[in-house]
């Protein structure tokens, strides 16, 4: 029952194999992806075979794409490529791997394909395969192919049936009644006849259409009674959510186990590490509830999950604090899959795969960049999202990145995805364009130098990292033109910037500030944040109360709703603007400045956000240090929360715990041994505290040094220039390398420090910041900032010196040939590189004693 493969009358013709059912379609067409809706893959296998004989004498080369979980379509034969890809991998990997296979195998080649519906137990969503479909069908018709498909439509949503159909060039349906089987094209493109679209029966090798429409219908109705009871036209997302509902129901503790076990696969996370804390604290009731609040399917991604563990973790442990002490959350989840979807819609997937090639890792990205911001959304991902603004009314609301990777153990990807405050106001279809603005702009970091940088250097640029998203309400009051939370902090269970010999590291530390936690989460230019140790709250690390005012927050980031955008507005002018902020709970008034101020008719009283009234109070301190240690007790390891506080009347904090990840640590070795004497001749730097990173024992090959003298006399481009060339130097790889220089190294201010971006210096052991210029630039940790976290994560050790503090030596003249650096003012004058492969420095930290010593081994 084999056909021609060709047809020498029009090259572009191909045979099925099946001369009558050539008849029936008017032949295949070079192009065609033919795709055949069955209830039995028998029937399937039954058209390929004679397809594959006619395509094989005819010389075609045939790929089988095996992927399935059913039997092998194709026996081993020598005239088929079998390619075995694995679908477990997840649809990007998968979709990508036959990509390339497509690519590889060029043109004219003709391919034979598993069931498609066996993608849905890998993917548990029907959506992807459709997705996957439009993608490959499209590029397969590109390439002058012949592909063959199955599914099996039951198992199908319409919409995905729909966009198959729509995608694909021909359909054929294969109906089953017992014995009576008929084929009824659904789609031939560019061909028809008057009976093409009519069922068709097989008798002795001719296709006869079913001319008697009482025949016909005997049929349908038969296979409609055949599928009364099945369930309706669902993807298989719902489904399997419907799955829970019924386990819960059955109370079933084997069937609850498997489906819980099948659901935190496909919706929290692949990282074994976060899935074994989501067995022990989120139940199938938790999961059915996030499914409630999820537009699309997928992962929520890391951000979301590690909230969610998080906040079940408290409630579940210190019920009696948390219920009452944790705010509850309205959060909203947008998948994994609606990124792929919106790919997908925009024709944006030829794009990734030039990105995903190592020769396009960083050249195409500009250009898939520009893609995801100037693209639309599916439409019924739009429809969502337009009910998910009617729930929040004019709140406004932060759109944060919840990539696959993000805030696991070891990846926390820290500032390297955008977090985006959508203000929400104006009328509602304003409101939908500023929030799907928001979902682009996320969407668009993926591809920022940062991000791609990091994930290249933690070998995960060839891992899947899906981005879906975790939408909030901003937690805050309205007051007048502006809206903020009262406080908002960061919290970490574990202090590794221990400032005095008396506190405890695993006490932890928080860095506070009044406003949006903006200013606690980023290194803050010209202001600071207020950091604590929680064993020590009220020592700070000032000598003086004129110190600490200095130190203090000045400035508050707000949402401006007049101005519609994100604002720093400072203390001084918000408190005459604003009546009802809680500056009691927060701050106190510094009398000599208020003094000063009635002096000069200036608005009086001048607030310093020093927030000790908050820790006066008790409450916070307490319930602050609690769910650190029991957060960090349920994780099995130390953790970094974010976080805003609601207070009351009489001052009291309600937590909002917004984020909650894994705490990057540089590494906790054994104590170190400092030489008691190291001769002047040999040190370069000690200091009493003012390091991080636990214990430090580190071989120091090279030094780059950014000479103070010179660069304050550069301009700010030209100090733009000097950063470029650190960065420059860094990727010259000569061994461990210590940064050294004025003021804050990653700064956005020139006049601040150096204003090195994080990609270009990852690969540096340690970096030093130095108090020079005369005060104008110091060092700032900024402790709890995404800077710090890169530092931590990449294994950077840090060190801040204060030349002119007590029990802090710096002696820079000690590196080799310090002063026959070039001379003058040009940014390559500021640069100092010291080469110390054959006698290196040795850096030394002790975390008991807080002493710190970079030296020459005597």
């Amino acid at each position: 029952m084999s056909g021609n493969g060709g047809n020498s009358q029009d090259n572009n013709r191909v045979s099925t194999g099946l001369p009558g059912l050539d008849d029936v379609l008017d032949g295949l067409r070079i192009g065609d992806n033919v795709v055949w809706r069955v209830s039995d893959l028998d029937d399937y296998r039954r058209f390929v075979t004679p397809f594959i004989e006619s395509a094989a004498s005819a010389g075609r080369r045939i790929i089988y794409l095996r992927f399935g979980q059913h039997p092998p379509l194709v026996p081993a034969n020598t005239n088929i490529h079998t390619e075995n890809v694995d679908a477990l991998d997840g649809f990007e990997a998968f979709t990508g791997r036959v990509w390339r296979l497509i690519e590889e195998h060029g043109r004219g080649a003709f391919y034979v394909c598993d069931c498609l519906s066996d993608l849905l137990n890998a993917w548990a969503t029907d959506a992807m395969v459709g997705n996957f479909f439009r993608v490959v069908c499209p590029f397969l018709f590109e390439l002058d192919t012949v592909a063959w498909f199955a599914l099996y439509p039951d198992r199908h949503s319409r919409t995905t049936l729909d966009r198959i159909r729509q995608t694909t060039q021909v359909m054929v349906d294969v109906h089953r009644l017992e014995d009576d089987v008929q084929v009824q094209p659904i789609k031939a493109w560019c061909r028809q006849s008057p009976t093409m679209f009519l069922p068709h029966r097989e008798r002795d090798g001719r296709f006869l259409p079913v001319s008697d429409s009482s025949d016909a219908t005997r049929l349908q109705a038969g296979l409609e009674v055949a599928q009364l009871h099945r369930q309706p036209l669902l993807d298989y997302w719902d489904r399997l959510f419907m799955q829970v509902t019924s386990a819960m129901q059955d109370d079933d503790q084997d069937q609850a186990a498997a489906i819980h076990e099948r659901v935190l696969n496909v919706l929290i996370s692949r990282d074994s590490r976060i899935l074994d804390l989501a067995r022990n604290y989120l139940n199938l009731e938790d999961l059915l509830a996030i499914r409630a609040r999820m537009i699309g399917s997928g992962y929520i991604g890391g951000k979301a999950a590690g909230m969610l563990i998080a906040r079940s973790i408290l409630l579940t442990n210190q019920p009696a604090i948390w219920q009452e002490s944790l705010e509850p959350h309205d959060s909203r989840y947008l998948g994994s899959d609606a990124y792929y979807a919106f790919l997908v819609h925009n024709g944006l997937w030829p794009a990734i795969m030039r990105q995903r090639a190592p020769e396009g890792y960083f050249s195409e990205a500009a250009t898939l960049r520009q893609g995801l911001l100037e693209g639309e959304f599916p439409p019924e991902i739009r429809s969502e999202l337009e009910r998910l603004l009617d729930h929040y009314g004019q709140y406004p609301i932060l759109v944060r990145s919840s990539s696959l990777q993000e805030d696991g153990f070891g990846n926390a990807f820290a500032g390297k995805y955008d977090s985006v405050f959508v203000i929400n106001q104006g009328a509602p279809e304003h409101r939908l364009d500023a929030l799907e603005h928001a979902i682009r702009q996320v969407y668009a970091s993926t591809m920022s130098e940062d991000a791609l940088v990091y994930r290249k250097q933690r070998g995960l640029d060839q891992r899947e990292e899906p981005m879906a998203l975790l939408i909030q309400r901003v937690n805050g009051r309205f007051h007048g033109r502006y809206y903020l939370p009262d406080a908002a902090g960061v919290g970490v269970s574990r202090n590794t910037f221990a400032w005095d010999t008396d506190m405890d590291p695993a006490a932890g530390m928080v860095r506070l500030v009044m406003g949006l936690g903006t200013r606690a989460v980023d290194r803050i230019e010209g202001d600071h944040a207020c950091v604590m140790a929680l064993d020590y709250p009220r020592r700070q690390p000032f000598r003086n109360q004129d110190e600490s005012y200095k130190f203090s927050q000045h400035l508050l980031d707000v949402l401006d709703l007049r101005e519609g955008e994100l604002a720093t507005r400072p203390l001084s002018q918000l408190t005459q603007e604003v009546s009802d902020l809680p500056l009691s709970h927060l701050g106190e008034i510094d009398q000599p400045a208020s003094r000063r101020a009635r002096e000069l008719n200036l608005p009086t009283p001048v607030w310093r956000l020093t927030f000790a009234p908050l820790v006066r109070n008790g409450l916070f301190v307490d319930r602050l240090s609690s769910l650190l240690k029991t957060l960090e007790a349920g994780y099995n390891h130390p953790v970094d929360v974010e976080f805003t506080l609601h207070l009351n009347s009489a001052g009291e904090p309600a937590f909002n715990l917004v984020q909650c990840r894994p705490l990057a640590t540089i590494g906790e070795t054994t104590a170190v041994a400092i030489p008691e004497e190291i001769p002047a001749q040999n040190l370069l730097f000690r200091t009493q505290g003012h390091f991080m990173g636990g214990n430090i024992n580190l071989g120091i090959q090279r030094v780059i040094r950014v000479d103070a003298s010179v660069y304050r006399q550069l301009s700010v481009s030209q100090r733009y220039d000097v950063a470029n060339l650190v960065g420059e130097l860094v990727r010259m790889d000569k061994g461990k390398t210590m940064l050294i220089g004025p003021g804050r190294w990653g700064t956005s201010s020139p006049e601040l420090g150096v204003p090195v971006r994080f990609a270009d210096i990852a690969g540096v052991a340690v970096l030093v910041e130095v108090a020079e210029m005369d005060g104008d630039m110091v060092p700032d940790l900024s402790y709890g900032s995404h800077f710090f976290q890169d530092l931590v994560e990449a294994g950077i050790a840090y060190a801040a010196l204060f030349p002119n503090g007590r029990n802090s030596v710096y002696q820079p003249d000690r590196l080799p040939g310090t002063n026959t650096h070039r001379q003058g003012s040009s940014p390559e004058a500021a640069i100092q590189s010291f080469d110390l492969r054959e006698n290196p420095l040795q850096l030394t930290g002790d975390v008991i004693s807080q002493d710190l010593a970079c030296y020459y081994p005597v």
